[in-house]
């Protein structure tokens, strides 16, 4: 399910820059280590709405400070994060591995006709598929979505008909 949503993610940036955004697999470490410490000195609930923000936050804090001056040699910029954010991540942990914190309503153990998995098993495959859905719905159903769409297609006419590129890059 993890590995579906980045790929989406690989393809919206692609489909819309025509760049691999090396960061994006980076930008997923940042938010499992602010989920590791986070959950160090607050209960889980709170821990996950931060992580979510603090992510969110950090993606359009990488497109406003890296990917927006530099345009035109965008593929070097986003090596230059993806090495910054792996380095920095390197440099907090000190190379150790974390233990990601148990979730433990996710960890119990269940039994479904017989056969015995963890409930994040059973729960990953439904999340992926609603977060899709919902995807789907912004891309298809919405103001932002229709212009992605059309960015993806041509800029320069997107631009001509009154989209804010830098805005929908950002999105």
């Amino acid at each position: 399910g993890q590995y579906a949503l980045i790929a989406i993610g690989y393809t919206m940036v692609y489909g819309i820059l025509r760049l691999i955004n090396f960061a994006h697999g980076d930008i997923f470490m940042v938010a499992g280590l602010i989920m590791v410490y986070a959950t160090t000195v607050m209960p889980i609930y709170m821990a996950i709405p931060l992580m979510i923000i603090v992510t969110v936050l950090l993606g359009f804090l990488v497109e406003r400070a890296a990917y927006k001056p530099l345009r035109m040699s965008i593929m070097i910029s986003a090596i230059g994060v993806s090495y910054l954010l792996q380095n920095l991540a390197l440099y907090v942990t000190g190379g150790l591995s974390q233990q990601y914190p148990a979730i433990p309503w996710i960890n119990d153990t269940v039994t479904v006709m017989g056969a015995t998995t963890k409930r994040v098993t059973l729960i990953t495959p439904v999340l992926t598929m609603i977060l899709v859905v919902l995807l789907v719905l912004l891309i298809k159903k919405t103001k932002i979505g229709m212009a992605m769409r059309a960015a993806s297609k041509d800029f320069e006419t997107s631009q001509l008909m009154g989209i804010k590129i830098n805005s929908v890059i950002s999105m």
